[in-house]
Protein backbone atom coordinates (compact mmCIF):
# COMPACT_ATOMS: atom_id res chain seq x y z
CA UNK A 1 0.00 0.00 0.00
CA UNK A 2 2.87 2.55 1.32
CA UNK A 3 4.69 1.34 -2.33
CA UNK A 4 1.58 2.50 -4.29
CA UNK A 5 1.20 5.39 -2.41
CA UNK A 6 4.59 6.65 -3.45
CA UNK A 7 3.89 5.77 -7.16
CA UNK A 8 0.94 7.82 -7.20
CA UNK A 9 2.59 10.59 -5.47
CA UNK A 10 5.32 10.87 -7.55
CA UNK A 11 3.15 10.49 -10.62
CA UNK A 12 0.92 13.33 -9.66
CA UNK A 13 3.96 15.24 -8.50
CA UNK A 14 5.29 14.56 -12.64
CA UNK A 15 1.88 16.13 -13.76
CA UNK A 16 2.23 18.99 -11.76
CA UNK A 17 5.71 19.66 -13.26
CA UNK A 18 4.74 18.87 -16.40
CA UNK A 19 1.32 21.28 -16.07
CA UNK A 20 3.52 23.68 -15.04
CA UNK A 21 5.72 23.64 -18.13
CA UNK A 22 3.01 23.59 -20.65
CA UNK A 23 1.83 27.11 -18.65
CA UNK A 24 4.69 28.87 -19.31
CA UNK A 25 4.95 31.18 -22.68
CA UNK A 26 7.07 32.83 -24.66
CA UNK A 27 5.61 36.63 -24.54
CA UNK A 28 6.25 38.91 -27.54
CA UNK A 29 7.23 42.40 -25.58
CA UNK A 30 7.25 45.57 -27.67
CA UNK A 31 9.28 48.65 -25.58
CA UNK A 32 10.03 52.39 -26.65
CA UNK A 33 13.54 53.60 -24.96
CA UNK A 34 13.03 55.42 -22.09
CA UNK A 35 12.15 52.64 -19.81
CA UNK A 36 14.13 50.02 -21.83
CA UNK A 37 17.02 50.23 -19.31
CA UNK A 38 14.55 49.08 -16.63
CA UNK A 39 12.78 46.25 -18.48
CA UNK A 40 15.95 45.21 -19.61
CA UNK A 41 16.51 44.04 -16.02
CA UNK A 42 13.44 43.73 -14.96
CA UNK A 43 12.46 41.28 -17.86
CA UNK A 44 15.09 38.62 -17.05
CA UNK A 45 14.13 38.82 -13.21
CA UNK A 46 10.32 38.05 -14.47
CA UNK A 47 11.31 35.03 -16.60
CA UNK A 48 13.32 33.28 -13.94
CA UNK A 49 10.13 34.11 -11.19
CA UNK A 50 7.41 32.88 -13.66
CA UNK A 51 9.11 30.64 -16.37
CA UNK A 52 7.59 32.38 -19.33
CA UNK A 53 10.47 33.81 -21.74
CA UNK A 54 10.78 37.36 -23.32
CA UNK A 55 11.11 38.22 -26.89
CA UNK A 56 11.85 41.76 -27.05
CA UNK A 57 11.10 44.24 -29.79
CA UNK A 58 12.73 47.89 -29.48
CA UNK A 59 11.02 50.42 -31.31
CA UNK A 60 9.92 54.05 -30.65
CA UNK A 61 6.80 55.37 -29.34
CA UNK A 62 5.91 57.51 -32.26
CA UNK A 63 7.39 58.49 -35.39
CA UNK A 64 8.30 57.86 -38.94
CA UNK A 65 10.72 54.70 -38.88
CA UNK A 66 9.16 51.46 -39.45
CA UNK A 67 10.49 50.04 -36.35
CA UNK A 68 7.86 52.49 -34.42
CA UNK A 69 5.62 50.16 -32.40
CA UNK A 70 2.44 52.10 -33.88
CA UNK A 71 3.74 51.58 -37.52
CA UNK A 72 4.81 48.03 -35.90
CA UNK A 73 1.17 47.10 -35.04
CA UNK A 74 -0.28 49.08 -38.09
CA UNK A 75 1.86 46.46 -40.05
CA UNK A 76 0.18 43.30 -38.65
CA UNK A 77 2.59 42.67 -36.27
CA UNK A 78 1.79 41.12 -33.25
CA UNK A 79 2.53 41.56 -29.24
CA UNK A 80 1.51 40.81 -26.31
CA UNK A 81 3.08 43.51 -24.21
CA UNK A 82 3.96 47.39 -25.47
CA UNK A 83 5.52 49.47 -23.19
CA UNK A 84 5.84 53.43 -24.71
CA UNK A 85 4.96 56.91 -23.87
CA UNK A 86 1.91 57.24 -21.53
CA UNK A 87 -0.26 59.62 -24.81
CA UNK A 88 1.13 57.62 -27.51
CA UNK A 89 -0.42 54.04 -25.60
CA UNK A 90 -3.75 56.15 -25.12
CA UNK A 91 -3.62 57.24 -28.97
CA UNK A 92 -3.46 53.25 -30.07
CA UNK A 93 -6.20 52.01 -26.96
CA UNK A 94 -8.12 54.89 -29.48
CA UNK A 95 -8.00 53.18 -32.09
CA UNK A 96 -8.69 49.92 -30.60
CA UNK A 97 -5.49 48.71 -30.82
CA UNK A 98 -4.54 47.69 -27.30
CA UNK A 99 -7.26 47.16 -24.55
CA UNK A 100 -8.01 49.63 -22.21
CA UNK A 101 -8.37 47.98 -18.96
CA UNK A 102 -5.00 46.75 -19.23
CA UNK A 103 -3.21 50.38 -19.15
CA UNK A 104 -0.76 50.06 -16.19
CA UNK A 105 1.68 53.15 -15.36
CA UNK A 106 5.13 52.75 -15.23
CA UNK A 107 7.34 55.56 -14.62
CA UNK A 108 7.95 58.99 -15.15
CA UNK A 109 11.25 60.46 -17.58
CA UNK A 110 12.98 63.41 -17.37
CA UNK A 111 15.07 64.97 -19.74
CA UNK A 112 18.82 65.25 -19.46
CA UNK A 113 21.46 66.92 -20.75
CA UNK A 114 24.72 65.28 -21.58
CA UNK A 115 28.27 66.43 -23.82
CA UNK A 116 31.14 63.85 -24.91
CA UNK A 117 33.50 62.08 -22.19
CA UNK A 118 36.24 64.65 -21.29
CA UNK A 119 34.19 68.06 -22.63
CA UNK A 120 33.90 70.27 -19.63
CA UNK A 121 30.67 70.14 -17.63
CA UNK A 122 28.58 72.99 -18.22
CA UNK A 123 25.89 74.05 -15.09
CA UNK A 124 22.35 73.57 -16.09
CA UNK A 125 20.96 73.96 -12.59
CA UNK A 126 19.22 77.32 -13.53
CA UNK A 127 16.88 79.04 -16.90
CA UNK A 128 19.58 81.57 -17.43
CA UNK A 129 22.58 78.45 -17.24
CA UNK A 130 20.57 76.12 -19.77
CA UNK A 131 19.67 79.03 -21.92
CA UNK A 132 23.68 80.19 -22.31
CA UNK A 133 25.11 76.05 -22.89
CA UNK A 134 22.98 76.11 -25.60
CA UNK A 135 23.52 79.07 -27.26
CA UNK A 136 27.21 78.43 -27.13
CA UNK A 137 27.01 75.02 -27.86
CA UNK A 138 27.69 74.56 -32.07
CA UNK A 139 25.48 71.49 -32.60
CA UNK A 140 22.47 70.18 -30.58
CA UNK A 141 20.88 66.95 -30.91
CA UNK A 142 17.98 65.40 -29.37
CA UNK A 143 15.83 62.23 -29.99
CA UNK A 144 12.59 61.72 -32.71
CA UNK A 145 10.50 60.89 -29.67
CA UNK A 146 8.33 62.83 -27.01
CA UNK A 147 11.45 64.47 -25.41
CA UNK A 148 12.69 65.27 -29.06
CA UNK A 149 9.01 66.62 -30.09
CA UNK A 150 9.33 68.72 -26.75
CA UNK A 151 12.94 70.19 -27.47
CA UNK A 152 11.80 71.28 -30.92
CA UNK A 153 8.37 72.59 -30.53
CA UNK A 154 8.77 74.31 -26.79
CA UNK A 155 11.92 74.20 -24.66
CA UNK A 156 13.70 76.67 -27.19
CA UNK A 157 10.74 78.89 -27.54
CA UNK A 158 10.38 78.80 -23.90
CA UNK A 159 14.26 79.75 -23.11
CA UNK A 160 13.63 82.22 -25.73
CA UNK A 161 16.41 81.15 -28.14
CA UNK A 162 14.20 79.91 -31.23
CA UNK A 163 15.78 81.69 -33.71
CA UNK A 164 19.20 81.00 -32.15
CA UNK A 165 19.29 77.62 -31.08
CA UNK A 166 16.74 75.89 -34.24
CA UNK A 167 18.66 76.08 -37.05
CA UNK A 168 21.90 74.57 -35.21
CA UNK A 169 19.22 71.33 -33.61
CA UNK A 170 19.17 67.85 -35.25
CA UNK A 171 16.29 65.09 -34.30
CA UNK A 172 18.36 62.09 -34.27
CA UNK A 173 16.23 59.24 -35.72
CA UNK A 174 16.19 55.19 -34.29
CA UNK A 175 19.90 55.54 -32.43
CA UNK A 176 20.48 56.82 -28.90
CA UNK A 177 21.33 60.88 -29.08
CA UNK A 178 24.13 60.15 -26.79
CA UNK A 179 25.81 57.80 -29.21
CA UNK A 180 26.12 61.15 -31.70
CA UNK A 181 27.42 63.22 -28.97
CA UNK A 182 29.76 60.28 -27.79
CA UNK A 183 31.56 60.55 -31.35
CA UNK A 184 31.46 64.00 -31.96
CA UNK A 185 29.16 64.77 -34.32
CA UNK A 186 27.19 67.19 -31.65
CA UNK A 187 28.35 68.87 -28.99
CA UNK A 188 25.26 68.44 -26.83
CA UNK A 189 22.57 65.73 -26.72
CA UNK A 190 19.02 66.16 -24.97
CA UNK A 191 17.00 63.16 -24.20
CA UNK A 192 15.24 61.37 -21.67
CA UNK A 193 18.23 60.61 -18.90
CA UNK A 194 16.99 56.76 -18.67
CA UNK A 195 18.11 56.68 -22.18
CA UNK A 196 21.35 59.07 -21.44
CA UNK A 197 22.39 56.94 -19.02
CA UNK A 198 23.73 53.65 -20.90
CA UNK A 199 25.41 55.07 -23.42
CA UNK A 200 29.55 54.93 -23.08
CA UNK A 201 31.26 57.93 -23.95
CA UNK A 202 29.57 60.98 -22.80
CA UNK A 203 29.42 62.88 -19.37
CA UNK A 204 25.71 63.14 -18.00
CA UNK A 205 25.50 67.08 -16.72
CA UNK A 206 21.94 66.40 -15.43
CA UNK A 207 18.09 67.13 -15.60
CA UNK A 208 17.14 69.86 -16.98
CA UNK A 209 15.42 72.64 -14.65
CA UNK A 210 12.02 71.56 -13.65
CA UNK A 211 10.71 74.92 -14.39
CA UNK A 212 11.42 74.14 -17.66
CA UNK A 213 11.39 70.37 -17.31
CA UNK A 214 9.15 68.28 -19.78
CA UNK A 215 7.84 64.64 -17.57
CA UNK A 216 7.06 61.64 -19.86
CA UNK A 217 4.76 59.16 -18.34
CA UNK A 218 5.91 56.33 -19.78
CA UNK A 219 3.08 53.55 -19.42
CA UNK A 220 1.71 49.68 -20.73
CA UNK A 221 -0.80 47.77 -22.10
CA UNK A 222 -1.75 44.31 -24.07
CA UNK A 223 -2.78 44.87 -27.67
CA UNK A 224 -5.96 43.52 -28.54
CA UNK A 225 -4.42 40.93 -30.44
CA UNK A 226 -2.51 39.43 -27.65
CA UNK A 227 -1.81 35.74 -28.07
CA UNK A 228 -0.95 35.45 -24.04
CA UNK A 229 -2.89 38.22 -22.52
CA UNK A 230 -3.33 36.36 -18.95
CA UNK A 231 0.78 35.99 -19.09
CA UNK A 232 1.13 39.63 -20.08
CA UNK A 233 -1.22 40.77 -17.24
CA UNK A 234 1.17 39.68 -14.48
CA UNK A 235 4.16 40.65 -16.20
CA UNK A 236 2.80 44.47 -16.39
CA UNK A 237 1.91 44.20 -12.50
CA UNK A 238 5.46 42.86 -12.08
CA UNK A 239 7.28 45.91 -13.44
CA UNK A 240 4.73 48.01 -11.96
CA UNK A 241 4.91 46.60 -8.54
CA UNK A 242 7.44 47.94 -5.68
CA UNK A 243 10.01 45.35 -6.06
CA UNK A 244 10.30 46.83 -9.40
CA UNK A 245 10.85 50.74 -8.17
CA UNK A 246 14.97 50.23 -6.87
CA UNK A 247 15.55 49.18 -10.78
CA UNK A 248 13.18 51.63 -12.33
CA UNK A 249 14.67 54.43 -10.18
CA UNK A 250 18.20 53.14 -10.45
CA UNK A 251 18.25 53.64 -14.14
CA UNK A 252 17.03 57.14 -14.25
CA UNK A 253 13.41 57.26 -13.80
CA UNK A 254 10.83 58.39 -11.34
CA UNK A 255 8.83 56.51 -9.49
CA UNK A 256 4.87 57.18 -10.14
CA UNK A 257 2.63 57.81 -7.17
CA UNK A 258 0.82 55.37 -6.38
Amino acid sequence: MNALFKHLAAWSLGCLALSSLAQAEELKVMTSGGFTAAYKQLGPQYAAESGDTLQTILGPSMGKAPEAIPNRLARGEHADVVIMVGYALDELIKQGKVDPASRVELADSRIGLVVRQGAAKPAIGTDAQLKEVLLKARSVAYSDSASGVYVEKELFRKLGIQDQAGPKGKMIERIPVASVVANGEYEVGLQQVSELLPVPGVTYVGKLPENVQSVTRFAAGIPSNAEHPQQARALLEYLASPKAQPVVQATGLDSVPR
